[in-house]
Parts: C-alpha cells; structure tokens; sequence
C-alpha cells in the first residue's frame, strides 16, 4: 500500500514560473531586461534539484545556482548541460570537483582565491570565476571597504578569470529597513573600485528574489530568484508576477470521530472543543514537514475548502453536515449566501458585508439535526471569522 501523504511537484508550474518572471523583467527593462541564475540549492528548495533543473534548462535557463560542490556534482550526473555556479564556500579538499564536474566556483576569501588558483594551475586550466563581495550581510565575500588591498593579488592569478561579480542582501524582505539600500550603494562604489583596479567582469548580480520585487535599481545584468520559481512570494513583499506553487502536499482523511464541548485533541491539549466538533485525522506530521506551530495557525483544503488544523498535527471541522445553508441578511435583503462544506464550515464572499454595519444569520436547519444555539441571530461585521450556530444530531 501507498503512503497516502505525498509531496507533488508540477513541473509545467515551474517552467511558467521561470517563463513568467523572465516576461516581468523584460516588461520594466525591455532591450536592458537581465538575465536569470535560478537559483536550485538545497535540492532545489525540497523539490528535487535534478528533475527541477532539466525542467528549467528546457525553460531556457541557461545558468543554474547550487549551494556546494557535491550539489553541482549532482546536477551533472543527472544530465545538466547549462553552467552551474557554485555559491558556497570552497573546500580546498573538493576543488577537483570543480573541474571534474565544470562547475563556476564563487572566490569569496583570500584562501580561497590562493587555492582555487593552485588547483587551476594543476590542472592547466584558466578557470572562470565569480567574485563575491560582503556589502553589510557580513557571511562570505571581500569586505567592500578593502577590496584595494585584498583583490590586487586574485585578480592576477594566472589561471583565473573573472567572470562577474555579485552580492548578497541581508534585508531585501524587510522594507522597513535601511540597510538594503546602503548594501546597493555600498556594491555600486565596489564595482567602481574593482574596475579602478583593474577587475573587467562580464557581468553583475544582486538581487535575489525579494530583492528583484522591491528595487529595479538591483537587477544589474542577471537576477537570482529563489523562492519565486517555485511560486512563493517572500513575504512580507506582494507581487503582480502570475505564479503558481510547484508543491503541494497531499493526504487522505483516515478517521472522522467527535469530541465533546471541553474535551482536546493532539500533543499539548493546545485544542479544547467548545462545542460538538468532529475532527478528521489526517496522517501527516514531522517528517513530512508539517510544523508543529501550524496548529491553531494553519490549514489544510479538503474538499477545496480550508479547514483549520487544531491540533498537533490534526485538521478538524465539523464533519458530515454538509448542506446547511446560511443567509445573511441586512435588513430583509439576502446579501450573501454559503453552504456548509463536508467539514462544517461555512464560506461567504464577505465584499458585499461592511464594516461596523448591523446584519443578521438565519440557519436552515437540515434534517436530522438540531440547533446546539440560536438558528438565527444578529451581529455586527467586523470583518473577522465568528460562529454563527453549531449542530448536533438529533
């Protein structure tokens, strides 16, 4: 038998996704539009780092982005043909891995630079290289405030060529914050001085994924998203790009069972019934990545439908009473209708509803049940969830 929860990537969702983000930047910088590094390390977000980079490479990707060595290794034994650039520091234990796989690596340190020249040298190779330069994120890259006296020597390393240079920011997802913009003016001055001293790349980079939504000024010649291929919009930051998530976790319902007002359910008892409630258990937990935080937090869709989950690691809802219908009235005109789903919840397009404005539910009652509170009632819209009535049978 089958594992009923299983994690689905739609590959045709990804290559839109690619399609659509190059279509966005060519939209804002027409003939100047940069090109895209998509991004594919940690096994390509949890999504498969082989499957998702032929998928890309058939795209029209034609340079990828793994953290490590042995990620690059992978992608060439899966059949990748495009560049792969390595972001990661650099072992001087795998640099064979480098030239035996045809992998770019990033040069970020002094050390590193010496060593990947040596192994170049080895191999009688003139070895391209991107450069990467630590504009405030303070992790890998030459300090922009030293680069005349750190870069002179890299640059004139006999086996390696400077192919492009690029950054990293620490706060693009933050708006509220000022370091973005002092990292972008702080690279602007280091690809001055890199040029003043004799560096000629072919290209610049910058902007990851919340970094190419928030300041055009960023993209450069290429830009590196990450999380909008696989169709998540860094948060807090909103985007016009047509996207469409490439995973999505499914399962089976395998139990339906009730509970009584004050009884709980899942680890912590953090769930306690406040009335009737029958909760659907879904075999899903840790290991397929379900924090335990989500409870009270999260949802799943059964049904097309969001039901909350309640517990540790439970979806619930008030199950097998679909049918009941519910009016909202403003006076005696109907101004939103819902049915309840096959977990008890009720749906209404809320548009119509305004806020602090006085309206009243009127429950159909369906048969075989009977109201566990008011079958109808007033209230005024706040604009948040509220329980309009709860059923139990009769």
């Amino acid at each position: 038998m089958v594992r009923p929860t299983t994690a689905r990537i739609d590959l045709s969702a990804l290559q839109s996704n690619y399609r659509h983000i190059t279509e966005f930047v060519r939209a804002d910088a027409g003939d100047r539009a940069p090109g895209v590094i998509a991004v594919i390390k940690a096994n390509a977000y949890g999504h498969g780092a082989g499957q998702v980079a032929l998928a890309l490479e058939e795209a029209g990707a034609d340079l990828l982005a793994c953290a490590d060595i042995e990620e690059g290794a992978a992608l060439r034994a899966a059949g990748v043909k495009a560049e792969i650039l390595v972001f990661g520091a650099l072992s001087v234990s795998d640099l064979d891995g480098l030239f035996d796989s045809r992998l770019t690596p990033t040069i970020s340190t002094p050390g590193a630079a010496r060593a990947v020249q040596a192994a170049a040298a080895r191999y009688r190779q003139r070895l391209a290289y991107h450069l990467k330069i630590d504009t405030g994120m303070n992790r890998l890259g030459f300090r922009f405030d030293n680069l005349r006296r750190t870069l002179p020597a890299l640059l004139a390393s006999e086996n390696l060529q400077l192919d492009a240079v690029y950054t990293h920011f620490a706060t693009a997802d933050s708006p509220e914050s000022s370091l973005f913009d002092t990292q972008r003016r702080r690279f602007e001055h280091a690809l001055t001085e890199i040029k003043e001293i004799g560096g000629h790349p072919r290209y610049r980079h910058a902007a990851n994924s919340a970094g190419m939504l928030r300041d055009s000024r960023v993209w450069f010649d290429r830009v590196r998203p990450g999380l909008l291929l696989y169709g998540i919009v860094p948060p807090p930051l909103a985007s016009t790009i047509a996207l469409t998530p490439v995973m999505a976790l499914t399962s089976r319902v395998v139990a339906v069972k009730g509970l009584r007002p004050g009884e709980i359910t899942g680890y912590g008892g953090h769930f306690t019934a406040a009335h009737p409630t029958t909760i659907a258990i879904v075999p899903a937990g840790y290991a397929d990545g379900l924090d335990y935080r989500l409870a009270g937090r999260g949802c799943v869709l059964i049904r097309g439908r969001r039901a909350p989950i309640v517990g540790s690691v439970v979806s619930t809802g008030d199950a097998g009473t679909a049918g009941r219908t519910v009016n909202l009235l403003s006076g005696k005109s109907v101004v939103a209708t819902a049915t309840t789903d096959a977990i008890g919840f009720y749906y209404f397009d809320t548009t119509a509803l305004k806020a602090g404005a006085q309206y009243s539910a009127s429950v159909t009652i369906p048969k075989g049940y009977k109201a566990s509170s008011p079958a109808s009632r007033s209230f005024t819209w706040t604009g948040k969830p509220l329980q309009l009535a709860t059923f139990t049978l009769n």
